[in-house]
């Protein structure tokens, strides 16, 4: 499968600027840590969208290895979209409108 394009929801893209931001304000080198991880899933889903499980109402979902949060997505025609940015212990399930 060639890699797919990946194309965050407008609140996804908050999530990830206010949880960078969080890392920030206690440590720059977290921060940098956390958006690397961010990109490595983000290029991990794009390569191979399917090697996540189904999760819920058609999404999957890649789980960050050092941080708790997991991007929640759904697979599109030749995109993926990635619908949340959702911290894994809190609010379960907020985005499912979406």
């Amino acid at each position: 499968m060639p890699k797919l394009s990946v194309v965050f929801h407008p609140a996804a893209i908050e999530e990830a600027w206010a949880a960078r931001e969080w890392y920030a304000a206690r440590s720059q080198s977290a921060a940098e840590l956390f958006l690397a991880e961010l990109d490595g899933g983000v290029e991990a889903i794009s390569l191979a969208p399917e090697r996540c499980p189904l999760f819920v109402h058609g999404t999957r979902r890649y789980l960050f290895h050092r941080f708790p949060f997991q991007l929640v997505y759904r697979i599109v025609n030749d995109s993926v979209q990635v619908v949340a940015l959702a911290h894994g212990r809190r609010r379960p399930g907020y985005w499912k409108l979406r």
